[in-house]
């Protein structure tokens, strides 16, 4: 167990409660894996954006609406990301999608997000492996298409692999903010 000093910001959209409710399990964990209360969550409905200057480690979560449309508290900030200052921050992303509803926009909405931040001079980690879905298309792949540029959440048809999903994940960002020399 690693005891970190960093503090990490985790802000996100949430219509339904599911992106909520796997920030909160993501909060937990990441907690847990530190051995500190390391991660304050933000719901951005309620909490500006600005709030990441706070911060040299930030997550993001969003979710995929309909036809890859972006959840309406990260449509109502999307303007307010072009100004943020993440120069030399790290940053991770997770999402969550219908892969059998909406598969030719599977995490379009995670990939959206990456594209916007990845100007602003911010280092990510916390990729994710898309084996394991089924989807026709996806803006949040890797140029190879091999991974995805966040982890991929789809609550509507895999719930039961969320948790491991989650848990998997937190273990990785820990793995490579501890090699980045961030914790």
């Amino acid at each position: 167990m690693t005891v970190s000093t960093q503090k990490i910001g985790l802000f996100y959209g949430s219509t339904t409660c599911y992106t909520e409710m796997a920030a909160e399990k993501i909060q937990q964990r990441l907690d847990e894996l530190m051995g500190c209360s390391c991660v304050e969550l933000f719901n951005i409905k309620d909490a500006s954006l600005t709030k990441t200057a706070q911060f040299d480690i930030l997550i993001f979560g969003i979710s995929t609406w309909d036809f890859g449309e972006l959840q309406e508290d990260w449509e109502s900030s999307w303007q307010d990301i072009a100004s943020l200052n993440l120069t030399g921050k790290t940053v991770a992303i997770f999402g969550l999608g219908d892969q059998q509803g909406y598969g030719d926009w599977f995490q379009d909405a995670v990939g959206m997000l990456h594209d916007q931040l990845a100007v602003l001079d911010c280092e990510f980690v916390g990729y994710w492996p898309n084996q394991g879905y089924e989807f026709s298309q996806s803006k949040a792949l890797t140029e190879d298409g091999e991974f995805f540029v966040g982890l991929s959440l789809d609550d509507e048809n895999q719930f039961d692999l969320s948790e491991q999903r989650i848990d998997q994940w937190c273990q990785q960002i820990q793995a490579e903010l501890a090699a980045l020399g961030h914790i």
